[in-house]
């Protein structure tokens, strides 16, 4: 695709996996296959939109080489793009060594889709929930462990979510760009069963939960700032051990102006290796 990883996760929501296609053997119609993905290729993009709000600007798929050579994608006009790493999804993410690698077959449905994919800005009518980063899974295991000896301000009767949990996913949220409560409660929603697990949160009736926007902003609320920011000041620490160096980054913000009309300006250190933002500071600038 060519995209940078900032972009990557805020925009897979516009692309399609095709994660099986079988014809039973007893099924003999000439081009059945290549005729069932032509098909498919031209009413999914709008049937995706009735059910998600959003249309697909591409659509992939994995072929093992082993027992196959993709030719139904090919005379369906998909192209082959190259190979996968190897990694196979497993019941607890990914496997932990490369496999067989698969081959990967894309299929555009619109003009210029990678470039629209990949482009440092994304028209907002294609924007999807809250802005997304990766967070790594030991990340996402250490936020709540940061949080741990912060004190509890909820009676017993009122705590639903683990505190730990509830201030590791609200920590995680705003490093990967959230602002807000309902920004924060929307990237909690968008994590998978999988990612729930690694921040420790609720498991009942056979799922994890995550905390509603209202508990997230009672629970901020309610919690001295001082003690908030020693755990996160502690996270960061752990985390720094794999910088080798910090990039720093000032903006000034539009539109922003204090009572002598000078405009606020905003500097932030983010580390190299680890794609941490240590910290952020924002001021006017000096006279």
């Amino acid at each position: 695709m060519g995209w940078d990883r900032r972009y990557q996760y805020d925009r897979l929501h516009l692309i399609g996996n095709n994660v099986r296609f079988l014809i039973l053997p007893e099924a003999h119609v000439p081009n059945l296959a290549s005729r069932v993905l032509a098909l498919l290729a031209r009413r999914v993009s709008a049937d995706w939109q009735g059910r998600f709000g959003h249309p697909l600007w591409l659509l992939e798929t994995f072929v093992d080489p082993r027992r196959f050579h993709g030719t139904c994608y090919r005379a369906a006009n998909w192209l082959a793009v190259g190979e996968s790493r190897g990694f196979r999804r497993t019941r607890a993410g990914y496997s932990n060594r490369a496999h067989t690698p698969k081959r990967v077959f894309v299929r555009a449905l619109i003009a210029d889709a990678q470039a629209r994919l990949r482009a440092p800005i994304l028209d907002p009518r294609y924007r999807h929930g809250a802005p997304t980063m990766l967070l790594t899974a030991d990340h996402m295991r250490s936020l709540p462990a940061c949080f741990a000896d912060v004190p509890d301000p909820r009676r017993g009767q009122g705590r639903r979510h683990p505190l730990p949990a509830a201030l590791g996913i609200a920590a995680g949220a705003v490093l990967c760009g959230a602002r807000g409560y309902k920004a924060i409660a929307a990237w909690a929603a968008d994590l998978s069963q999988q990612a729930r697990a690694r921040f420790r949160c609720r498991y009942r009736n056979g799922r994890y939960e995550v905390p509603s926007r209202t508990r997230f902003r009672d629970l901020l609320i309610s919690i001295p700032p001082d003690d908030l920011d020693r755990a996160l000041q502690a996270w960061n620490a752990q985390m720094a051990v794999a910088d080798e160096g910090l990039a720093l980054d000032g903006k000034t913000m539009r539109n922003a102006i204090d009572e002598q009309g000078r405009q606020t300006h905003i500097l932030g250190a983010v580390g190299h290796q680890s794609q941490v933002c240590y910290t952020q500071k924002k001021s006017p600038p000096s006279p």
